[in-house]
């Protein structure tokens, strides 16, 4: 553990934002998942509304710097079309 103040300080800020990801993350992965799965089922405007929502959590999590621009890229590439 530390002895500096200023680094017990970080030591904790970067768990609240490694925890923070983490929960981005998880929510960018489900949202991805449902996208799948509405696309798979046959409906479009589910589908449709679920590509929607996943596009605007991938982008959000890439701005936030959660995730990289690359994972986006991919995720957008892997994703059902129309």
């Amino acid at each position: 553990m530390a002895n500096i103040k200023s680094k017990i300080k970080r030591i904790g800020t970067n768990r609240k934002a490694e925890e923070r990801n983490k929960a981005v993350r998880t929510e960018v992965k489900s949202a991805v998942r449902a996208a799948r799965e509405a696309a798979n089922s046959g409906d479009k405007k589910a589908a449709e509304a679920a590509l929607q929502n996943a596009t605007r959590k991938l982008d959000k999590a890439v701005s936030k710097g959660v995730s990289t621009r690359t994972r986006q890229l991919t995720a957008r590439a892997q994703s059902p079309r129309r």
